[in-house]
């Protein structure tokens, strides 16, 4: 039994999902179990925990979510970070599930033959990674992407292999398994699961030894429990909270589910702004903006790797509060808005303005990210660069956010983000301040780069020195102008 808003109790199913095929119930465990642990208790021992983390990629498994080609697409995810309650009623496939030494999955086949695979490992989370991508539908499309250091002939894009770690084989046969990859069999009945909705979300109630884990139906509901609990931890892909479970030893009393909430998962593309819903994924976002907005399709590689991509929402990269994360930067250039909804209603935040300091913000503990508004029309001058020890699945030592607008060869505007330089995401406003007006030049430029070198508060830690982060941020901006030096189509 459960209690709705209004008190009264309303009776749910016991949680199950359905694994391989087989409808299971998830049965009595903790609440903050995963889904890593939930399987490898049943015998599904394919998924491995290499970094418990989200960085290597040996849990990957198969989940059946809603899809934005075909009504349904197979999503790899990290079952190390997921926890199983909030897989209450979906599909999921492990790579057991995918074939058997008997009959061996396509991608399975290719590694097998192309020496793909040494110790084994890592291996099984390559399958699902790499069996996510073959099922894409758009891959094997008449308009698949063009064979590219990126691409391969059959349209596989490698990035979903960015997530994946392999530390013996080495990755050329790996990739070389990839793009082998047919397409799907016309009898493949994963493929044909695509045609098909994915499973609603179930509304969910569990408690055990004194911990509660709730999925409810809408987000009148959610913001019921949060203005009676705000202590409750609200999460989405658990990329963030997964961590601290799992490292930390984090065993919030009250966890909360708003990621399947269908009024955290609008997307308008407007004349006068886009609509980006707090709980869909960074990969959603990038195929449903299709390259429209010019800087989030420059951040969106650079995000982690696409195995965090494919759980973590825009609204917990926000909600942190986090002064590395990867989408503010990007956003405060895009000058976005938060909707921060509430039982006392709906508030528009400008982002400028919504970290307070480290890890705080102006959310209150009774409320939540709706929605990003980002207006329109964009600035024609933008760019993101990160700088990390890796090109990608990194976190970033320093993130910059650029959009900037010349007209006539002045600068007409100039809206700067910055991560990893202070306690919080900010707007660099002096160099704004000394870019505003002045021609867009050399001389403007590196004058404005040594005041871009004073800004924030860098610190030293393990990922980069004080004097490195500031002497990058000068540099980025110099970089931004040898990229945008006599930008095509500027005028009045």
């Amino acid at each position: 039994m459960t209690t709705t808003a209004n008190h009264r109790p309303v009776a749910l199913s016991a949680p199950a999902l359905k694994v391989n095929g087989e409808d299971t119930a998830i049965g009595e465990v903790a609440v903050h179990t995963t889904v890593l642990d939930w399987l490898r208790d049943r015998g599904l021992t394919g998924a491995k925990e290499g970094c418990a983390e989200g960085e290597c990629g040996a849990c990957s498994v198969l989940v059946a979510r809603p899809g934005t080609d075909t009504p349904t697409e197979w999503t790899a995810v990290n079952a190390c970070l997921v926890p199983v309650a909030g897989l209450d009623g979906q599909e999921i496939v492990t790579s057991e599930g995918l074939g058997s030494p008997a009959a061996l999955h396509p991608v399975q086949a290719e590694l097998a033959v192309r020496g793909g695979s040494q110790c084994g490992f890592c291996t099984p989370g390559f399958v699902c990674s790499m069996a996510a991508e073959y099922y894409r539908p758009a891959r094997t499309a008449p308009a698949a992407e063009a064979c590219d250091h990126e691409h391969g002939p059959n349209g596989f894009d490698i990035h979903a292999l960015s997530g994946n770690l392999c530390r013996c084989t080495g990755y050329r046969p790996i990739r070389d398994a990839a793009y082998a990859l047919g397409a799907p069999a016309a009898d493949d009945a994963l493929a044909a699961r695509r045609l098909a909705p994915p499973p609603p979300p179930a509304r969910t109630a569990m408690e055990v030894a004194g911990s509660e884990f709730l999925r409810p139906a809408n987000l009148d509901d959610v913001l019921e429990v949060l203005a009676d609990r705000p202590d409750a931890q609200v999460v989405a892909g658990s990329t963030d909270t997964g961590v601290e479970v799992n490292l930390r030893g984090a065993r919030p009393a009250l966890v909360v589910a708003v990621d399947r909430l269908a009024e955290l998962r609008e997307f308008e593309l407007g004349a006068d702004e886009v609509r980006i819903g707090a709980a869909l994924t960074l990969s959603e976002i990038e195929r449903l903006l299709a390259g429209r907005v010019p800087l989030l399709a420059q951040m969106f590689p650079q995000f982690a790797s696409r195995l965090i991509r494919n759980g973590a929402t825009i609204g917990g990269n926000l909600g942190t509060g986090s002064p590395i994360g990867d989408a503010p930067p990007a956003l405060l250039a895009l000058d976005a808005s938060l909707v921060l909804a509430s039982r006392r209603g709906d508030r528009v935040v400008p982002l400028a303005d919504y970290f307070t300091g480290y890890r705080q913000t102006l959310k209150a503990p009774d409320e939540l990210i709706r929605a990003v508004l980002v207006p329109l029309p964009l600035a024609p001058l933008t760019a993101f660069h990160k700088i990390a020890k890796r090109r990608f699945d990194d976190i970033s030592s320093v993130a910059i956010g650029y959009a900037v607008e010349v007209v006539d060869g002045a600068i007409r505007s100039a809206r700067i983000g910055l991560g990893g330089v202070a306690a919080t995401p900010l707007r660099a406003l002096a160099t704004e301040e000394a870019l505003a007006g002045r021609p867009w030049t050399e001389r403007t430029v590196r004058e404005a780069a040594a005041v871009m070198a004073t800004e924030g508060t860098p610190m030293d830690d393990h990922r980069a020195s004080a004097s490195y982060r500031s002497a990058m941020l000068g540099q980025s901006l110099l970089r931004f102008y040898a990229e945008h030096r006599a930008p095509e189509g500027v005028g009045a």
